[in-house]
């Protein structure tokens, strides 16, 4: 029984090898697809990747590329849009992400963000969502760790340099916390989508007899607030809402699920 046991194990491993060979050809066939300027083959061969569950930063990025070299302004926006939701603080990301949006024929500036939001904004993409978890995780570790340490020590000088090292760790294990359970709840509660129809109108209310507010194009980035039948409530980043009809969109999902 032992002995088929280790047979299992060995060939689980194998073949779990096997498969990440496998996707290290793939994404390496793909990238040289793309080198040679074939753009179509490149993106099938990384959608095949991303078929077989595996989601990545960089993949996404090759994804943005490729279909940025194809004039597909919707899948490229698309995919440096997911590229940045595990890479938020990534400089090539960014950099061809704004190429991308300069392809959109809708021109929306942001709106401007208070002095606070701009310093929670710059604290949050520190690291990613994945990386903030972690760090909380080891946080509440090295705390309880030299709290025990405290309580065990007999030396005066050692037992207020371990109590002040871990009120120290536990004041940034509670930022840490802040910081990944913010992330989390915003991610939750807030729904994102690109738009990929060609041109639409947005409307004061749920029905065509509502007053006509403007009109946005392949590319754009909607928050999605509500919904109702063929309907949807959207907000775009100048802050101006209204409703749409039979939209053609793909919801970014969240990252932290991947």
């Amino acid at each position: 029984m032992r002995k088929i046991m280790i047979l299992f194990l060995v060939s689980f491993f194998h073949c779990f090898g096997a498969l990440g060979q496998e996707k290290d050809i793939t994404f390496d066939n793909a990238n040289a697809a793309y080198n040679a300027g074939q753009f179509e083959k490149a993106v099938m061969l990384y959608k095949q990747i991303l078929e077989s569950g595996q989601h990545s930063a960089e993949l996404y990025f090759n994804l943005g590329n490729s279909y940025y070299r194809l004039n597909q302004v919707g899948e490229s926006i698309f995919y440096f849009e997911k590229a940045k939701q595990l890479e938020p603080t990534d400089e090539d990301i960014n950099v061809n992400s704004a190429f991308a949006q300069n392809m959109t024929i809708d021109a929306i500036e942001n709106l401007p963000e208070s002095q606070i939001a701009q310093f929670q904004k710059s604290l949050f993409g520190v690291f990613s969502f994945s990386t903030w978890s972690v760090l909380t995780v080891l946080l509440l570790w090295v705390f309880v760790g030299l709290f025990l340490e405290y309580l065990f020590f007999k030396s005066a000088q050692l037992k207020r340099s371990f109590f002040f090292s871990a009120m120290l760790v536990l004041i940034v294990f509670i930022t840490s916390f802040f910081v990944t359970f913010t992330i989390d709840q915003q991610d939750k509660n807030t729904q994102y989508a690109i738009l990929f129809s060609d041109q639409i109108d947005i409307w004061s209310e749920p029905n065509l007899q509502g007053d006509l507010l403007f009109t946005l194009h392949e590319g754009t980035k909607v928050q999605l607030l509500d919904k109702l039948e063929e309907w949807q409530k959207i907000r775009i980043a100048n802050g101006s809402e209204g409703w749409i009809r039979n939209a053609s969109l793909k919801k970014l999902e969240s990252a932290i699920t991947k």
